[in-house]
């Protein structure tokens, strides 16, 4: 690992901060996002329609996630980042130039493509980048950030979407958004990557090797890297903290050290996630938390609308929960020092208060809705962030992806299970049956911390060495 001075790498790190931020705030600054759903109830879709517009979405995402991933680690993650944003730029010009079903379909299929191109290979870069210059353990709050300046770009949206659909319509709020887009991607360009040259494909013996180093090294990395919240092997660790140990990319794994080929860097991933079972566990983690408030996201409106506010009020509604989000994301350093029951707290308290904020059926009930997307955002973080510590070969952005996939699966079943349970009783019925998943996961987390209470004594991290 290359050695930076102090000041040379903070100020690295300071840079790769704030260009993730821009490009954060711009891939985020849509203006079609809170209009998209009158633009296609305007063109005379039903809802039926606009919920399977929303699958075709998530099915894109689905096919492309992985393999995305792959070519991320073979050819260029920084790459992928700029291409990205370019993809949902030309869906977005397709549903204002024919607005039609085909047309939305297309454009979704690109929106996904766009989203799966940058899904993993931002958090491989980041992480990678941070590793190289020794600030990996202050990776949940770069990235916590990055989440917060993406929620303002959605604040700012909503803001400007009214004034500019005021003047000119829906093709003046698409062509903003399309030069949002363009923006990002210009952006993504300036991003840092560190690759050694490429070497040879591995053959199936050397990444059958690299899966058996995989589960070596397993032991070193909870000991030296593991933060938060353990669910795989019901450790009771807290996540760790900026401070504790940080990972290198050195610790007896791969890393990101080596540029393997397309193939050879997605079967080194699929390998890792077999392989390890922690790993495993975290990828199962980030599907389930980043899933279910991810796709009721898509519903607030819906929900806002019952309260019985006014068509105006409701973008109110939703900047008070997108606020939470935006808070959320700022509490990642703290969040860090959650111990695996305080992981599961904040998932059970989130959860409640998504039910009683829905079933409150009452404007003042966004308060709490808001104050759940703030606990859900923060959780989504540290689970990435566990994630990436736990990842030791140089697929990074193959098994990040492999989680992205995860988690768009189980988007597709939270949108079958909210339309069925809406269409029968309400939207807030259903948001409220959509919580107990995470009091599921924390119940799980609270019986594992406990048994492995009982077979010896816990285990601490830096945070909470004494």
């Amino acid at each position: 690992m290359t050695v930076h001075p102090p000041r040379a790498s903070d100020a690295r790190v300071r840079r790769l901060a704030a260009t993730l931020y821009g490009y954060a705030f711009l891939s985020e600054l849509v203006l079609l996002y809170p209009l998209y759903a009158l633009l296609f109830s305007d063109t005379g879709l039903s809802v039926w329609q606009i919920s399977s517009l929303f699958v075709i979405w998530s099915a894109a995402s689905i096919l492309l996630e992985v393999p995305s991933g792959a070519f991320a680690d073979a050819v260029s993650r920084r790459l992928l980042l700029s291409l990205a944003p370019v993809l949902t730029a030309a869906g977005f010009a397709l549903w204002v130039l024919v607005p039609s079903y085909p047309a939305f379909a297309v454009g979704f299929v690109l929106w996904g493509a766009g989203g799966a191109l940058a899904s993993g290979a931002l958090e491989a870069l980041v992480f990678t980048e941070l590793d190289r210059l020794g600030a990996a353990g202050r990776y949940a709050r770069v990235i916590g950030r990055a989440k917060t300046a993406g929620t303002t770009g959605v604040l700012a949206s909503i803001l400007l979407a009214g004034p500019v659909f005021a003047v000119g319509g829906y093709p003046a709020v698409g062509v903003a958004s399309v030069l949002a887009c363009l923006l990002a991607a210009a952006v993504a360009t300036r991003l840092p990557e560190h690759r050694r040259p490429e070497t040879a494909d591995l053959d199936a013996d050397s990444v059958r090797a690299d899966a058996h180093s995989v589960r070596a090294d397993t032991d070193s990395v909870r000991a030296d890297a593991a933060p938060a919240l353990v669910v795989g092997d019901g450790g009771p660790d807290g996540p760790g903290r900026d401070g504790g140990p940080e990972r290198t990319g050195h610790d007896g794994g791969a890393d990101d050290d080596e540029d393997l080929g397309w193939w050879a860097s997605l079967r080194a991933g699929l390998a890792e996630v077999r392989a390890d079972r922690t790993v495993r566990a975290a990828v199962l983690l980030v599907a389930v938390v980043a899933a279910v408030w991810g796709a009721l996201d898509e519903y607030t409106s819906l929900l806002a609308r019952d309260t019985g506010v006014g068509e105006a009020t409701v973008p109110l509604l939703l900047l008070l929960t997108w606020f939470g989000v935006a808070v959320g994301g700022l509490l990642a350093p703290a969040g860090e020092r959650l111990t695996a029951r305080g992981y599961a707290g904040l998932l059970a308290l989130s959860a409640l208060a998504l039910v009683a904020g829905a079933l409150s059926a009452r404007p003042a009930g966004f308060a709490l809705v808001a104050a759940a997307f703030c606990g859900f955002q923060l959780a989504t973080v540290l689970a990435d962030a566990r994630l990436q510590a736990r990842i030791t070969g140089g697929s990074r952005a193959t098994v990040t992806s492999l989680a992205g996939m995860a988690t768009d699966v189980t988007v597709i079943a939270v949108y079958a299970g909210y339309g069925l349970l809406a269409t029968g009783a309400g939207n807030g019925v259903a948001f409220a049956v959509a919580a107990v998943p995470y009091l599921i996961v924390a119940l799980l987390l609270v019986t594992r911390g406990s048994r492995a209470a009982r077979r010896g004594p816990a285990r601490t991290t830096a945070g909470h060495a004494g």
